[in-house]
């Protein structure tokens, strides 16, 4: 378990990620190690939501995505299911006003047309509720699944350039990115798994072609504010290079200094 009463990490507010997807996984393996059901899991995992988004606002981060429920996750058992569903309703409920007081928006990805009708109405009004905040963006992805979110853009482009409103010629990534459901969001700079699988599980596929990923051992009810902080300052320490070569290349072309292809290769 995570040491809460370690000294802060620190976080240089300059590089600090604008925007943070976490797979939010471990909740079952958890639960296990400790003799509980998955659904103890479940509950104490909610619980670490509330901090990590209370540090993300502290840090100046301006987006954050969680990975509520994938497409996949209904396979499971219909009890398990539902607790989770329970536990998202009651969040909401629980956190919205507390949201307003600290000016986070709220937002979704995924198909939500899978969710009661009761579940929907209530993400609705919480949307309205905190529409107006501009502070950090929540951002749940809820019954989602990256192939399925692309398949669905891939229809809805089809649509239009059956109906004339676009011409096959004129489809490029940017059109391609405003039919995805993250259209109003940019890409994650930092993508976060939890409880040492090291895979991305069909999350953001598209996003998340030049994020940083971190992997931790940590499972998510232990996830706390601390190591999110761990993983800022792992971001801190890369240098980002979106495919080009590294600055300290180019230093070293410049000043015709030798490079060290050992530390960083060029």
């Amino acid at each position: 378990m995570s040491n809460t009463n370690s000294l802060p990490i620190p976080v240089v507010r300059a590089a600090v990620p604008r925007h943070v997807a976490i797979i939010m996984d471990g909740n079952g393996r958890w639960a296990r190690q400790k003799g509980q059901p998955r659904v103890f899991g479940h509950k104490n995992g909610a619980e670490r939501v509330r901090e990590i988004v209370e540090q993300a606002g502290q840090l100046g981060i301006e987006f954050l995505t969680l990975y509520a429920f994938s497409d996949e996750n209904w396979t499971r058992p219909e009890e398990e299911v539902g607790v989770i569903m329970h536990l998202l309703e009651h969040y909401l409920r629980k956190e919205a006003n507390a949201l307003h007081k600290k000016n986070v928006r709220f937002q979704t990805i995924g198909d939500l047309s899978r969710l009661s009708p009761s579940l929907q109405a209530l993400i609705a009004s919480t949307k309205r509720l905190l529409s107006g905040n501009t502070g950090l963006v929540l951002n749940v992805a809820i019954s989602y699944g990256a192939r399925a979110e692309m398949t669905r853009a891939m229809r809805a482009i089809a649509e239009k350039v059956a109906r004339g409103e676009l011409l096959p010629e004129d489809i490029d990534q940017q059109v391609f990115g405003e039919h995805l459901d993250t259209f109003a969001l940019p890409d994650p700079d930092l993508l976060i798994r939890t409880s040492g699988e090291l895979r991305i599980s069909n999350f953001l596929l598209w996003q998340s072609a030049y994020s940083e990923f971190y992997f931790t051992d940590v499972m998510w009810p232990d996830f706390s504010s601390q190591e999110f902080l761990k993983a800022i300052q792992a971001f801190e320490s890369r240098e980002r290079r979106f495919g080009q070569i590294s600055r300290r290349c180019v230093s070293t072309q410049n000043t015709n200094e030798p490079s060290s292809t050992s530390v960083h290769p060029c």
